[in-house]
């Protein structure tokens, strides 16, 4: 799906699971994908690691075509920046990165200095 989310399109987020401690990493990606259930960790498919997910709301609807829920999940792939910091996004980031310390239930996350320019050490911390 699209790497430019809407807000209006995560309403039914209640939580944000992260499976690994994200307030080292400058980015990650995020994507919305269908999957099988409202909660629980989905099915992953990509190259690279499984970073977090959201939960849905007990009422959230699915497709009425697929059956499928909608769901943010977080992910890194090998030649982000995390795995190779003097690779292709030493500095910039792929177009659906953003700082994970901006991610909220229902918000769409955001592109900050640190996600798009370069190395947590090389950039001042969010909202300073």
């Amino acid at each position: 799906m699209s790497s430019m989310l809407q807000d209006s399109q995560l309403t039914d987020e209640v939580e944000v699971v992260w499976l690994e401690d994200p307030a080292d990493l400058d980015y990650v990606r995020q994507a919305l994908d269908k999957v099988h259930a409202r909660r629980g960790r989905p099915r992953y498919e990509r190259d690279g690691r499984l970073i977090g997910f959201t939960n849905l709301k007990a009422g959230a609807a699915s497709d009425p075509d697929s059956g499928l829920f909608a769901r943010r999940t977080f992910f890194l792939l090998p030649h982000d920046r995390d795995n190779d910091p003097a690779g292709p996004y030493e500095v910039g980031a792929p177009g659906e990165a953003v700082d994970p310390r901006t991610i909220e239930p229902g918000k769409v996350g955001a592109k900050t200095p640190r996600s798009q320019k370069g190395r947590a050490a090389d950039v001042a911390p969010a909202g300073r």
